[in-house]
């Protein structure tokens, strides 16, 4: 609550005949001449979940409805709890993690725990791995886009000792701050994440896309954002293909080169319930694609229409098969170990 919320407040007590809180004054700013600013220790920034996730971080993945966001924020969830791995994605060592989700009914998250706890054969000591759900409270989730909710939410971060807040997704938990598109309605949680960053948390921000591809609502989302993370459906997405997507990054402050390369990922389940992921550089099934639609007899123009990428892409990989004799004839199909694979969380 802001000082004039406060001195608000405190008329209104003293109207109802009730004590009023006391006043907080806003504490001076602090600024320091570049000696001593670069003499000063502060803590050094790590890697919570390599390369992507570092310490004091604010990061966003978005996708479309039922692509596979919560699937990719449960791996990371339990990855970073664990310090295991999860897709390509390592974690140095277990982080206390908090996962507010926002919209899974209560069974649902649990089964789809189980199969991660299964699958990766860790156990995460007792107190890593805190979960806040809607099917256990009594009201109401947090709406982070108030005070109280922005409060209630960080009592329980101060609670758990949480060093990487995962928010599951930002439709279900801020809701009351006006339009989602209106980059002031994101002004009091941008305030609120920065105060979060200031003590030392990170923020996974779990988001919708909209219909242009892009994260849904105003840009001005981004702009404090570290890493933002599209996932996209690959060119020949098959619905019975389940969780399945191409990651890509959109921005990266600390990354560069392989480190941003997209990749494709597909979660399976084998007939026992274990869960494996797959995946590889979305430069590799590019490539698997050309050769098969050039086997079909496809020009490199319909090939690149049909996959939806630049004609150039298209000729990079035909001049490559070409060079290694497998445009002579239409391609089998390749092998199940086209991907890494890993089970779920690995």
């Amino acid at each position: 609550m802001n000082a004039r919320e406060l001195q608000a407040q405190a008329v209104f007590s003293a109207i109802m005949g009730q004590p009023a809180a006391p006043v907080v004054e806003p504490q001076p700013l602090k600024v320091v001449g570049l000696h001593e600013f670069m003499a000063t220790e502060l803590p050094a920034r790590e890697t919570i979940l390599t390369p992507i996730l570092m310490t004091q971080s604010l990061n966003m993945i978005h996708g479309w409805r039922g692509l596979g966001k919560t699937h990719m924020s449960l791996g990371i969830f339990y990855a970073v709890g664990t310090g295991g791995t999860f897709l390509s994605w390592k974690a140095n060592k277990p982080r206390k993690v908090l996962l507010v989700d926002g919209e899974m009914p209560g069974p649902a998250l649990q089964e789809r725990l189980a199969a991660i706890i299964a699958s990766s054969g860790v156990e995460p000591l007792p107190g890593f791995l805190s979960i806040l759900t809607p099917d256990l409270q009594s009201g109401a989730m947090p709406d982070l886009s108030s005070h109280e909710g922005q409060d209630s939410v960080s009592a329980i971060v101060e609670q758990v000792g949480a060093e990487l807040i995962i928010l599951d997704n930002i439709s279900c938990l801020v809701r009351g701050g006006g339009r989602e598109n209106d980059a002031e309605s994101w002004l009091s949680v941008s305030e609120w994440a920065l105060q979060q960053r200031q003590r030392g948390r990170s923020i996974l921000f779990i988001h919708h896309s909209g219909k242009n591809g892009a994260q849904r609502g105003t840009s001005k989302r981004e702009d404090l954002l570290d890493v933002v993370i599209g996932l996209r459906r690959p060119p020949d997405y098959d619905p019975a293909s389940g969780a399945c997507f191409e990651v890509h990054y959109e921005k990266a402050r600390h990354l560069s080169g392989d480190d941003v390369a997209p990749i494709e990922a597909q979660l399976t389940t084998d007939a026992s319930g274990i869960c494996r992921w797959a995946w590889r550089a979305v430069s590799d099934s590019t490539f698997d694609r050309v050769v098969s639609l050039a086997g079909d007899g496809l020009s490199q123009s319909e090939i690149a229409d049909e996959l939806g990428v630049n004609r150039s892409t298209v000729s990079r990989a035909w001049r490559k098969a070409d060079a290694l004799g497998l445009m002579n004839a239409k391609p089998k199909a390749k092998a199940r170990n086209q991907y890494k694979t890993g089970r779920d969380g690995e």
